[in-house]
């Protein structure tokens, strides 16, 4: 990969560690993932009216992308409902990381050389030991690791669907607003069918707009990856979110340091380097 698209990955995973990190503080998350989304769309719009709308090719990749978002979303929830986000949200991305590789394969026929694939492994295995740390309360429970593994898959499918339907529209201003307007009603008519409230919307602006400008941002990013670069290494640079959102956790959000975080830095950063080699 070039060092530019390493660098675009990295900053992607960033932003999303990020907005992530603003989502789950708030005392509301459903709501303001809502918001974020919301906002999103909104800065999606003028850019879409600008770009165009993706060609008819790319739409049933929009399609499967948003059904995959939606279905990793649930996961995720579920998941969180048997075991903490410190276990959760690493593992699920960790698991996504290595099922891209043949999901990429399979779909767009891409085989990375053997040490990118090495790299790759290196940034799975970084986010696993993150994940080891926060289980230190108990077992990973069963179904926990059920809804785990469904959200690494979904993750992974909306990811291979992202990069092959913004090679498909051949820009990622397009894909991208047009795919964030989608999002946003979808998640939105989801919300409403399971009875969300969505008065209390109007309060979540003030933390909703930096995510919704970062969330974009981030994904703009990685698009532009996705349409240059191989599927697999994109995907495991943006997936390093999980290693930034223990760094912000521990330097921003002033949590105790768990000395594992060092050593998944480390370990992700050795697997950035061997993907850029690679």
């Amino acid at each position: 990969m070039d060092k530019l698209m390493v660098g675009a990955a990295l900053l992607s995973a960033v932003l999303h560690a990020a907005w992530n990190a603003a989502i789950k503080a708030n005392p509301h998350p459903a709501q303001a993932m809502l918001a974020q989304m919301a906002v999103s769309a909104l800065i999606a719009m003028p850019m879409l009216a600008w770009a165009g709308l993706p060609p008819l090719a790319a739409w049933p990749w929009i399609v499967a992308s948003v059904a995959l978002n939606m279905g990793a979303v649930a996961a995720l929830l579920r998941g969180y409902s048997h075991a903490g986000f410190g276990m959760v949200y690493p593992m699920a991305r960790a698991s996504s990381v290595l099922l891209v590789l043949p999901l990429a394969a399979a779909v767009a026929g891409e085989k990375p050389a053997p040490l990118a694939i090495i790299g790759v492994g290196l940034v799975s295995a970084a986010m696993l030991m993150l994940a080891l740390g926060g289980g230190r309360e108990g077992a990973l429970k069963r179904p926990a690791l059920g809804w785990i593994l469904a959200a690494g898959a979904f993750g992974a499918g909306y990811a291979v669907c992202d990069a092959q339907g913004v090679r498909q529209a051949q820009s990622p201003l397009a894909y991208g607003a047009a795919l964030t307007v989608v999002n946003a009603i979808t998640f939105a008519w989801l919300q409403r069918r399971a009875g969300a409230r969505l008065a209390g919307l109007a309060d979540q602006w003030p933390q909703a707009v930096p995510a919704g400008v970062a969330a974009m941002a981030s994904y703009l990013l990685i698009l532009w990856v996705f349409q240059h670069a191989p599927i697999a290494l994109g995907a495991a640079l943006r997936d390093t979110s999980a290693i930034f959102a223990a760094v912000i956790a521990v330097v921003i959000l002033k949590e105790p340091l768990d000395r594992r975080v060092p050593l998944a830095v480390l370990i992700a950063t050795a697997g950035s380097v061997l993907i850029r080699l690679g």
